[in-house]
């Protein structure tokens, strides 16, 4: 019986240490994925400010015939 309970113990230590890999990879790829979520949600911000600026420019005034002000 001490052959089978060693057999059983050196299965639950590697399930053991496979769960605490695989938590650790877990927590590495969700860190991943909170830090692309930031940086696509930052230019999906930038995007819409440059389209804005883009609909300024071109609905703003034409260009002015008079010199500069420093003339």
């Amino acid at each position: 019986m001490t052959e089978e309970g060693d057999r059983l113990g050196d299965r639950v230590e590697a399930l053991e240490s496979r769960v605490a890999h695989q938590d650790r990879t877990i927590e590495a790829l969700n860190e991943v994925v909170t830090a692309q979520w930031a940086t696509i949600e930052r230019l999906k911000r930038e995007v819409e400010a440059l389209g804005e600026r883009m609909e300024e420019a071109v609905a703003g005034p034409g260009p002015v015939d008079r010199p500069p002000p420093h003339y």
